[in-house]
């Protein structure tokens, strides 16, 4: 029975495997004489990792290791170990004899730094070619954006082509076999099309810097940075900026697309703090961008300074991304039109960005190439007309408000104007019947003539006064526009002080803090503001200890320095330098670099980058209190309790 059931295992196994077999084996890609191009694709690339890197090519081309490759888990092959080299095998078969450099192997993805092909040549031999973006531009083959590859002469049959790919991003092995003519004609749409796209970003940045010259509006200066942000970064992933901007320095590109992205979340959300006013709109929001500023900028550093390779995950720009979305939409439910636009344009880009990640995962194979592939340029297209939009009806309906108001001012004017004819109307008709009263009553009555006349002088010294107090009035009311003219003035002074604010100087800052004698004096003040408890003891009676400003405990002889326990323990620069690199900061809410703090102070900027670091994590630790105190200040930074 064991026997039987072994037997039946077996041939269940047999059967798989000559079922399974087929599905899993590499199939090699047919050419005919007539075929323009083929794009490689799962089932016809196979792949060898080699995590020690160490593998030569005479290795990986041989026979011992032709069962070590495995088929393609995806639909374009990808770099899943960074660390690790990796080889591709493709098989062609040539229906008819090739001619000799009448075709290529072309790879798209412009961010691979290194790639060796090994194409056979009609001895039997490999011939090894070696490009990239780690490589020098001007050593390529053809000066492309692309890696191209000529296919030597080649007879019919069947023929196997092995390429080395390394690289410290995540990149998308697209391996495209061209004819030269379709390569051409294919390259010279392409350059066209690259032509319109930058064409178009440089237009509506020129565009745009001419309104922000026109009306100083901060939103189209923003803008202007924006949409060259995101040219730079589209130049960098095409290897446009590598082909046209430092071709002689491929170092260039571990970094550029970082900077250009930092740049294109930097200014997506300064300009959406800007356009939507989210500032008077929404505080919360208003909080949640800075918050991502600041993460985004401090991420930004890590990889500029500490470790570059960080760069490659590039999916952390969808944060700050996803905030400026969803603050256009909360602004907009808010009631705020012009935000509408704002959330149609980024409804475009996350549009392009879910086509590219189907695109580059398999899943949008029905979509036309072109328009996988350059969806986030065509995302970014449609951004900038809408964003444009977006301003323009912000401008409208500035310019509506104010002629609203404009209109209120003047039917204002106008009721006044008329509510004045009325009482003149009124006062007119009043003393006309009065007048006839008076005229009746002389006729009538003449021995009354004396009171009348007398009514009469008494109304005319009456009507003196009126005058008299309607001078009065039109004075004051000249007063009274003189007033607001100054009052005018002087709001507009207090604005101009506004705008023109700002921080205290060195020299400034060193009057109230001169030397280390006032330092001390202010620290012991400080930090016994609530009186002397010894930190080892808890005894509350000292004496002077032997350093200035220092308190000895007259219990334990413990003596404590007005520095212990403060953010300037064990400090090695002058004290009132100290004292002016945590004022900058606060005041500064943590956006000077440590480079700016050494150029005004003289100091190393390891120095300054340290202060920072110390004085940074102790506002973000007390940024709840801060905000819950009335009287918060820059010398609430200096206590460590």
């Amino acid at each position: 029975m064991h026997f039987y059931l072994k037997k039946q295992l077996l041939l269940c196994g047999i059967f798989l495997f000559c079922w399974v077999a087929p599905v899993l084996a590499q199939k090699a890609i047919t050419i005919t004489g007539d075929m323009p191009e083929h794009i490689c694709t799962r089932t016809e690339i196979d792949y060898l990792e080699d995590a020690s890197g160490k593998l030569s090519a005479h290795e990986a081309t041989s026979a011992n290791y032709t069962d070590a490759y495995k088929p393609n888990p995806d639909y374009f092959p990808k770099n899943f170990h960074r660390q690790s080299v990796y080889w591709f095998r493709i098989k062609v078969n040539y229906t008819e004899p090739l001619a000799p450099n009448q075709s290529l192997f072309e790879f798209f993805d412009q961010t691979t730094q290194h790639i060796e092909a090994y194409i056979p040549d009609t001895k039997g031999t490999y011939q090894k070619a070696k490009t990239g973006a780690g490589e020098s531009f001007t050593n390529r083959l053809f000066q492309h954006k692309n890696f191209e590859f000529v296919i030597p002469e080649r007879n019919r049959g069947e023929h196997t082509y092995y390429f080395r790919v390394s690289s410290t991003e995540r990149v998308n092995i697209i391996i495209v076999y061209r004819t030269i003519s379709h390569f051409i004609h294919y390259a010279l749409v392409e350059y066209i099309t690259y032509g319109l796209f930058y064409g178009m970003v440089l237009i509506f940045c020129l565009h745009n810097l001419l309104m922000f010259l026109a009306v100083k509006l901060k939103q189209y200066l923003y803008y202007v940075l924006y949409i060259l942000s995101v040219g730079l970064y589209e130049m960098c992933t095409d290897g446009i900026a590598f082909q046209f901007l430092w071709p002689q320095a491929p170092h260039w590109n571990a970094y550029a697309y970082g900077i250009a992205l930092y740049c294109v979340s930097l200014f997506a959300l300064v300009f959406t703090k800007t356009l939507l006013q989210v500032k008077q709109r929404n505080k919360l929001l208003y909080q949640i961008i800075n918050y991502t500023i600041a993460a985004r900028t401090l991420y930004f550093l890590v990889c500029l300074f500490a470790n570059n390779s960080l760069f490659t995950f590039r999916s952390i720009e969808l944060l700050p991304l996803s905030v400026a979305f969803v603050t256009g939409i909360i602004i907009w439910k808010q009631g705020f039109k012009p935000a509408r636009f704002f959330v149609l344009a980024y409804f475009f880009l996350f549009i392009g960005f879910v086509i590219k990640g189907f695109y580059v995962m398999g899943y949008a194979r029905l979509l036309p190439g072109a328009v996988g592939h350059y969806s986030i340029s065509f995302g970014f297209v449609l951004e900038m007309i809408w964003l444009s939009f977006s301003i323009g009806d912000q401008v409208r309906i500035f310019r509506k408000d104010k002629d609203l108001a404009q209109q209120e001012t003047i039917r204002q004017m106008d009721l006044n104007a008329q509510l004045q004819n009325s009482i003149n109307q009124k006062l007119e008709l009043q003393v006309a019947e009065r007048t006839k009263e008076l005229v009746k009553k002389s006729a009538e009555i003449e021995h009354q003539a004396r009171v009348i006349e007398c009514q009469n002088i008494d109304l005319i010294n009456t009507n003196k006064q009126l005058q008299k107090q309607a001078e009065e009035i039109s004075r004051m009311n000249v007063l009274l526009e003189k007033d607001n003219f100054q009052l005018k003035t002087s709001i507009e002074k207090v604005t101009e002080a506004r705008i023109d604010a700002r921080e205290l100087t060195f020299e400034e800052f060193s009057q109230k803090y001169p030397d280390r004698e006032h330092c001390n004096e202010f620290l012991a003040g400080l930090k016994w503001a609530n009186g002397y408890k010894c930190s080892k003891c808890g005894n509350a009676n000292y004496s002077t200890g032997r350093a200035p400003y220092s308190r000895r405990c007259t219990k334990c002889s413990y003596e404590e320095s007005v520095m212990c326990n403060t953010i300037f323990e064990n400090n090695r620069i002058p004290i009132n330098k100290a004292f002016y690199i945590v004022y900058l900061i606060y005041t500064t809410k943590g956006n000077i670099s440590s480079y700016q703090l050494a150029e005004k102070l003289d100091i190393r900027q390891s120095t300054c980058w340290a202060y920072a670091i110390r004085v940074k994590g102790i506002m973000d630790d007390r940024k709840i209190l801060s905000k819950r105190s009335k009287k918060s200040g820059w010398s609430d930074l200096i206590l460590k309790g």
